[in-house]
């Protein structure tokens, strides 16, 4: 597995009163979702990003406003014999 680290002021952690840990796990989420909207990621690569099942990562699209849905019929047959 490859790290990339990433600076986050001390302000932005004060302000959002959350841990790096749980602000490490939250950018995580939020990229793999952002590259699954953009049609960068499978469904299942973004779960795997984001460290979570297919499944939830899934359920967790709504959340955000992304349609689990949005994919087009080759992308959808692709993602079903990868899952």
């Amino acid at each position: 597995m490859t790290t990339i680290q990433l600076e986050v002021p001390e302000e932005v952690l004060i302000s959002l009163k959350e841990t790096p840990e749980t602000i490490a796990k939250q950018l995580r989420l939020l990229a793999a979702v952002k590259l699954f909207e953009l049609g960068k990621l499978s469904s299942g690569r973004g779960a795997q990003l984001a460290g979570i099942s297919r499944v939830e990562f899934l359920m967790l699209l709504g959340d955000y406003q992304v349609s689990p849905f949005s994919l087009t019929t080759g992308e959808l047959e692709k993602d079903v014999k990868n899952a």
